[in-house]
């Protein structure tokens, strides 16, 4: 139970604004902006080896860094770019993550230019519609699923980067390709009607 006293998932701090505010108003919400997809995939790659609570605490700082994470500002930028946002304090200053950012912002542009468009491809992975969970416990939530091992081959194939299918699992949680809310949480329902 949370401070307001409504039920909600066992996973978070709901004593940390940001955090409660992110789980009732953001996780799980199915999205389909282009641009609020990327910045996901961005963010959860960047949060490998990190508390989801420090990618929060970035975020506004990665919204400046990476142009409000529009592909094609983020696949413009070359390597100055990378060694100023090595000195970027309000993001993690990761070569690797930095780098993987910017090249899945262009794989992201070569997979349209080759006539497949970023959010349908995205939900093709659900079969365009989200997928409702009913669990009971948080316990009960999976690592990764079929579906996000076969969404992160398919993006290692087409030139992404720090897409693994626990990563990609956390990615369909976030943006609400599928349902993952607990069921006795007050957001289960108001998800499902979103679907």
């Amino acid at each position: 139970m949370s401070p307001d006293g409504k039920p909600r998932c066992g996973w978070g701090d709901w004593t940390d604004p940001l955090y409660l505010a992110y789980h009732d108003e953001e996780w799980g919400t199915p999205s389909r902006d282009r641009a609020h997809l990327f910045e996901m995939l961005v963010l959860e790659g960047a949060q490998a080896g990190l508390s989801w609570t420090t990618i929060l605490r970035k975020r506004d700082g990665y919204r400046a860094a990476f142009e409000g994470f529009v592909p094609e500002c983020v696949a413009a930028l070359g390597l100055d770019d990378v060694d100023r946002l090595m000195l970027e304090p309000g993001i993690v200053r990761n070569r690797a993550k930095i780098e993987s950012a910017i090249d899945n912002a262009r794989a992201l542009l070569g997979m349209e230019a080759a006539g497949t468009p970023f959010v349908e491809h995205v939900w093709s992975f659900v079969g365009g519609r989200a997928q409702q969970n009913g669990w009971e416990r948080t316990g009960e939530l999976p690592a990764e699923t079929g579906a996000s091992a076969a969404f992160s081959k398919d993006l290692k194939k087409r030139g992404f980067r720090f897409v693994g299918p626990t990563t990609m699992y956390a990615f369909m949680q976030a943006t609400g390709l599928v349902n993952d809310h607990t069921l006795e949480c007050f957001r289960h329902a108001e998800v499902a009607k979103m679907a």
